[in-house]
């Protein structure tokens, strides 16, 4: 016992010293990442200003919020358009107004054109496999090129427009079903609008729509809800995990066990569920059955794809359709079923060019008021309000003030369309704005949610003519009004603006209408 007790003393002062000397080391590697990351060639620019933080862990405090868009946006009322935080060993930009952005994505981008991205997106992306993710490079221009001949380019969207009817004939027949029926109850607008996406999906994908399959892994037949969990939910959920270790690249080495099964365990997930997909698609074409879908292209055009990267092109087209589209048709029905007079307004308008016609893709360019609830839409409740994370990979310049290599950059699009400097009234949701005539009626960058340059999105086309073909079906074919409570129900997902919870609304079909 004696021993025991004159051991203590020495133990305590042993773990002590040892946590003295760990931070220290600590210390010594981050001002060693930090003297690395700042040596740069003599400039006469200034430097971006800095928003003071925490030794070690820098700014990490203040984004404990997980709404990193609007921490940066309150944090560029008091440092300006442009300022520097420190999340641990990384030094990021900020960049918060329309300018800024063009600059990195348009003037600067030779120097800014490589993808910083978390451990959990790494996974998830299989190291850049995606047109959205991946590094600029011979890589990115193939799968492009691809992507862009048969799901997502002009003539591909010809191709596959019978598919989107469908899509908008089964979601008029569903909310017309409900309201006469249930009438007096609120439907959920998402569990009907996500199922046709995703129905959609499948068809540009794979070919056809798929209601359940069996998975060999798995042992067992999932149903078209279990395909659409593991497919697009689980890697939204997965996406947003935060791992500690990216903040501390030089404590890497230490585990984190349960992080990285959980990201692991989706990635599988989806790797075997795309497997059997594909298995279908492979048994179809030996029968001597083709289709106009991305499969049947690829295995023809794209052979120097490995099977890795063949699941995430053909992943790809289905996640990104079945929830970016989702956001903005979400928040539109959202904001005109909360807004009587503008939702006649549209009504209006719909009736004067398509009378007691349904609303097609032809008629869009004859819909002004329409198009601009579409890009006000998009400013307000931007589907991706900050745009992955740049490496800058030689000396620059943005905004006036030198940007040294081994900066990150994070593109607030959120932030540039919140400023008052550009929008007049920028919380409140006003299509009118964009009706002004230096707007052409054509131009899909209105705002910056499509990004720009050589990184635009390769999706906008396809999103516009979704989303405007079924918020004009909707309004002309019924009458919106929200849900109890639903007015202040506007709480978002996590690092996105994806609503939290699906949108209640209650509809009445118009009188013109006879189904």
């Amino acid at each position: 016992m004696e021993e025991i007790q004159t051991q203590q003393p020495f133990a305590t002062t042993s773990l002590a010293f040892a946590a003295f000397s760990f931070f220290f080391f600590l210390l010594f590697l981050l001002r060693n990442s930090q003297r690395r990351l700042f040596t740069h060639k003599h400039s006469n620019l200034p430097h971006v200003p800095v928003v003071p933080g925490l030794p070690l862990i820098g700014n990490l405090l203040q984004l404990r919020e997980k709404k990193p868009h609007k921490t940066f946006t309150k944090m560029s009322h008091k440092y300006g358009p442009i300022y520097s935080i420190r999340a641990g060993a990384s030094t990021i930009i900020v960049l918060n107004t329309a300018q800024l952005a063009k600059q990195a994505m348009v003037t600067r981008f030779p120097s800014i054109s490589t993808r910083k991205l978390s451990t959990a997106l790494t996974i998830l992306t299989s190291d850049k496999c995606m047109v959205a993710i991946s590094d600029y490079n011979d890589f990115h221009k193939m799968v492009k090129r691809h992507i862009l001949a048969n799901v997502l380019g002009a003539n591909a969207q010809k191709r596959h427009r019978l598919h989107r009817e469908v899509m908008m004939e089964n979601m008029s027949r569903q909310f017309s079903e409900h309201a006469k029926t249930l009438s007096d109850l609120a439907v959920d607008f998402r569990k009907i609008f996500v199922s046709e996406l995703f129905g959609l999906a499948l068809k540009q994908a794979l070919g056809s729509d798929v209601e359940s399959i069996y998975v060999e892994e798995f042992a067992s037949t999932l149903s078209r809800e279990d395909l659409y969990n593991i497919l697009v939910v689980d890697f939204m959920e997965g996406a947003i995990e935060v791992d500690w270790r990216d903040f501390f690249p030089y404590l890497k080495w230490i585990p984190n066990k349960s992080m990285e099964k959980k990201i692991h365990k989706v990635d599988f997930r989806r790797k075997y569920v795309m497997k059997a997909l594909i298995n279908e698609q492979k048994k179809r074409l030996a029968s001597g059955k083709e289709v106009n879908c991305y499969y049947d292209y690829l295995i023809s055009e794209a052979k120097e794809v490995t099977e890795e990267q063949m699941i995430m092109l053909l992943w790809e087209p289905i996640i990104e359709t079945s929830d970016t589209t989702l956001v903005t048709s979400e928040w539109a029905m959202y904001e005109l079923a909360k807004d009587k007079n503008r939702q006649e307004r549209l009504y209006e308008e719909l009736v004067n060019v398509c009378g007691h016609e349904k609303v097609t893709e032809d008629q869009l360019s004859k819909l002004p008021y329409l198009g601009a609830i579409f890009h006000e839409t998009l400013r307000k409740h931007s589907p991706v309000p900050i745009v992955p994370l740049r490496y800058v990979h030689e000396d620059t310049e943005l905004g006036g003030y030198h940007i040294p290599a081994g900066s990150e950059i994070a593109i607030n699009i959120y932030g540039c369309n919140m400023d008052c400097d550009y929008w007049e009234n920028p919380n409140q949701w006003i299509p009118e704005r964009f009706l002004d005539e230096k707007y052409e009626p054509s131009d899909l960058y209105k705002t910056m949610a499509f990004g720009g340059g050589k990184r635009v999105c390769a999706g906008s086309l396809q999103a516009m003519l979704i989303a405007c073909t079924a918020i004009g079906r909707l309004v002309h074919e019924f009458e919106w009004e929200l849900g109890q409570g639903e007015e202040e129900n506007v709480d978002t997902m996590g690092l996105t603006t994806h609503r939290l919870h699906p949108l209640q609304v209650k509809l009445k079909p118009r009188n013109h209408f006879k189904y």
